[in-house]
């Protein structure tokens, strides 16, 4: 009798829920820092008088611990992230490609995580009063705090302190500021 060449078994089922987590994780942290829960945004400068990049400036209207909160659901976010990795890298029936794909997405996380640390520490360095950083490989969301809104001039700033980190296309950084 000749077996199936496809068999699915636990190890398969497994990795499939892990996998549909962590792509669940990553793009709850992108709506997120995308859409902003409670802000409302509204361009601020007609992008056609931009001549910096395509980076699209934007207005919101926070509450008082916006930043505080962006922290912790982008932590929450990632741990729950790693935590997945290190449930698919400790399996004891996961495969050593397995292991491998797990561990080049935890190298990964950790760069963005240490990218997002130090473009932040860089932007409050310029003389930005807070500001927060959602990186995810492709796209820059970036929200300062700029109680008198942003001009072109410092948003260009921003995205040169964000390209000396990292390489994101222009169409895909968004830079919002708040009030």
């Amino acid at each position: 009798m000749k077996k199936p060449s496809m068999i699915i078994g636990k190890k398969q089922i497994a990795l499939a829920g892990l996998t549909l987590l962590l792509g669940t994780a990553v793009y709850v942290n992108y709506a997120v820092s995308s859409g902003g829960q409670g802000i409302r945004t509204t361009d601020k400068v007609d992008t056609k008088t931009v001549n910096y990049g395509d980076t699209q400036l934007v207005s919101a209207q926070p509450s008082d611990d916006y930043f505080a909160k962006a922290r912790i659901e982008r932590m929450t976010s990632r741990d729950k992230a790693v935590e997945t990795l290190k449930m698919i890298m400790s399996g004891g029936d996961t495969s050593e490609e397995e292991k491998a794909v797990a561990s080049k997405e935890a190298v990964s996380m950790s760069g963005l995580i240490e990218s997002e640390s130090k473009i932040e520490s860089l932007i409050k360095a310029a003389g930005f009063e807070d500001c927060v950083v959602y990186l995810d490989g492709e796209n820059a969301n970036i929200v300062v705090k700029a109680p008198q809104g942003l001009i072109a001039s410092e948003a260009a700033q921003i995205k040169d302190i964000l390209l000396g980190e990292v390489h994101v296309a222009n169409e895909n950084i968004r830079i919002f500021d708040v009030e």
